[in-house]
């Protein structure tokens, strides 16, 4: 899975609209990862595309982009309890939305979506609980550095499995930051190397087929 993370200065309360890989859901399956997808699903689309430096590259969809900022908007207020994140699929004209399982916002989902395909997957952790560890952690950096323990990014995953910590020294990160936190923290360590600055990439798309 390709992800974008930011950098201090920088830190996001939720990694939404990240990309993710593009296997097929299993429709009806219970469990994490299980899921369901919206009427809309029922019908084929071909993507919507515009050239770009002479090469043909696919765009959201208006009804797309419309549904999924529904849902987006929805989940950070009124659901937040269950929301952790979405990602886009220009290339299957689709968004793949991850919640903590609720009946209630599974129903908010197919209004909000309209006629728009939307795969909806279980998530661990929603992005309200997510912002919070994220903001903990923002805010101990000073004491992590000190230790010397050096975090060049933290992100919240939009799939809801938890917080993404970047370092350069993976091992001694975990080793430290699972003792102050606790075991059960919902921490996921990646090799990073110092931070650097980062330009807009604008809405992140899903990887093709075999990116």
């Amino acid at each position: 899975m390709r992800r974008f993370r930011c950098p201090l200065g920088r830190l996001l309360l939720g990694a939404v609209l990240m990309t993710g890989a593009c296997e097929e859901p299993e429709i009806n399956q219970p469990g994490l990862l299980g899921g369901w997808t919206t009427a809309g699903c029922e019908f084929s689309r071909s993507p919507e595309t515009m050239t770009v430096g002479g090469h043909v590259v696919p765009v959201t969809s208006e009804r797309l982009a419309a549904a999924m900022a529904r849902i987006d908007a929805g989940g950070r207020t009124d659901h937040a309890g269950s929301y952790a994140g979405l990602e886009v699929d220009q290339e299957r004209v689709r968004a793949i939305v991850y919640r903590v399982p609720s009946a209630t916002f599974d129903d908010f989902i197919r209004r909000a979506a309209q006629d728009a395909c939307i795969f909806v997957r279980d998530a661990e952790h929603s992005l309200s609980e997510l912002a919070g560890w994220q903001a903990g952690i923002t805010a101990d950096l000073d004491t992590w550095k000190s230790r010397g323990v050096r975090i060049s990014t933290i992100s919240a995953r939009h799939d809801g499995v938890g917080i993404e910590i970047g370092t350069q020294d993976v091992e001694r990160a975990r080793r430290e930051m699972r003792r102050h936190y606790g075991r059960s923290a919902p921490l996921i360590f990646v090799e990073e190397g110092p931070v650097t600055p980062v330009r807009s990439r604008g809405v992140p798309t899903a990887p093709q087929d075999g990116g």
